[in-house]
């Protein structure tokens, strides 16, 4: 008996793409017609890029469009009824939009863009872009003057953007090294026209960024056409890099007409590549000729300096105690032998009314002392150890003790006789 193997064409077949099984599987013209019935149904949509082939076979054109920002490209095609009605504009290396429709051919399995209708974009339309998109960045505040980095005055290391050996990169690096011969560049090339434009200098850019030794980064391009030298340094993803660097940044495009978006939110945007070159460093000739002008400047304020104090010390030593220093000493040891000769003087003097006080009150003390009065013939008579001045503090028979001018008498009272102090002035 033979084994009976399912086809997936019977009445069991599966009705969703997840019920398939090894045993259970489709037809490939299911799968086929299923593509094509749900491709079909996508809508047909409006894209825009660069035309990168162009190609006619047949009438039929087939082409390739690339992204206008990132590496992505698409082949198209647009059949002879269509490519018959193209502008002359639409050749190779034009920015188009196409309005596209995806395609499944089920025979062979290939999925088709076809290109219902296909337009070039005008440059009048592609400035209108811009404009737009400067007008919506001027309103976030990109280009305000606040957000502008100043350029440093000696940059270590100029980081430089531009085409690979083309004018603008040996028009800043000779004009730099004229102007400042050890300066030192990070040079990154990178396309400078076409749809790459926005992708490689937005790298380039963010790799000089992250350097620490880079201290300005330069995007230089030299002159061209409009749509050469405008759009593509125009791109959002571009502009909104910029404005979100650490580092200065100098837009030396090389345009002077129409300027790009890249010039108003750059740190300082030069006219050209060579007005770029002298801008971001000095002129060592013209620094060392400011230098030697300020030594000789600074030389002549310092004799002018040295010959002020001369004058001074000139008029110092023209007084005259300076012209006779010991004119002072003189003066002054005149004044203290003067002074000491008064103070001797008035203490002499001194000396002597002192003196003579002494000896007057030395005679009248003299004069007061009991001494004399004893010298005189007076006596003194104790009682007790007690000087006697009334008779009648003593009695018949007492002994006393009688001081005279020259030693003491011992005597006994024989008789006491009582005598007023009036009689005796009497």
């Amino acid at each position: 008996m033979t084994e009976h193997i399912p086809t997936g064409n019977g009445p069991d077949q599966p009705q969703q793409a997840a019920d398939t099984t090894p045993e259970n599987p489709w037809p490939l013209s299911r799968l086929s017609d299923n593509l094509k019935h749900y491709i079909e149904r996508v809508s047909p949509t409006w894209i825009e890029g660069q035309l990168i082939e162009h190609r006619l076979s047949r009438g039929h054109a087939w082409m390739t469009m690339r992204d206008l920002e990132t590496e992505m490209s698409l082949p198209v095609v647009a059949w002879s009824r269509t490519a018959r009605n193209f502008d002359a504009a639409i050749t190779e290396g034009a920015r188009v939009v196409a309005l596209v429709k995806p395609n499944f051919y089920t025979k062979t399995g290939r999925l088709t863009m076809v290109v219902n209708e296909m337009r070039p974009v005008g440059i009048g339309e592609l400035l209108a872009r811009v404009e737009r998109l400067r007008r919506t960045l001027a309103e976030e505040g990109l280009f305000a003057p606040e957000l502008k980095m100043p350029l440093p005055v000696l940059p270590q290391k100029i980081g430089l953007i531009t085409g690979r050996n083309s004018d603008a990169m040996h028009d800043v690096q000779r004009n730099v090294w004229l102007r400042w011969p050890s300066a030192q560049f990070e040079v990154i090339h990178a396309a400078m026209q076409g749809p790459q434009v926005g992708t490689e200098v937005t790298a380039a850019l963010r790799t000089l960024d992250q350097d620490p030794t880079v201290d300005v980064i330069v995007v230089a391009r030299g002159g061209g056409a409009l749509e050469e030298v405008v759009l593509p340094f125009s791109e959002e993803i571009l502009i909104r890099t910029v404005s979100g660097m650490t580092t200065p940044v100098v837009s030396a495009i090389g345009h002077e007409q129409d300027r790009p978006v890249l010039d108003d939110v750059a740190d300082f945007r030069a006219s050209t590549p060579t007005d770029a070159a002298k801008t971001i460093v000095p002129d060592a000739a013209v620094e060392l000729a400011g230098i030697a002008d300020v030594r000789v400047r600074m030389a002549q304020a310092v004799q002018r300096l040295v010959d002020v104090q001369d004058q001074h010390i000139a008029q110092l030593r023209s007084r005259p105690v300076m012209a006779q220093p010991t004119t002072m000493i003189t003066t002054r040891v005149e004044e203290i032998q003067q002074i000491l000769a008064r103070t001797r003087a008035t203490f002499a003097h001194q000396l002597d009314r002192g003196t003579d006080q002494v000896g007057q009150l030395k005679a009248r003390v003299r004069a007061l002392s009991p001494q004399k009065t004893l010298d005189r013939g007076y006596a003194v008579v104790q009682h007790d150890n007690t000087v006697l001045r009334d008779a009648t503090a003593v009695t018949v028979g007492d002994e006393l003790d009688i001081l005279v001018s020259a030693g003491r008498l011992s005597a006994t009272t024989t008789s006491v006789t009582e005598t007023t102090q009036e009689q005796y002035r009497d």
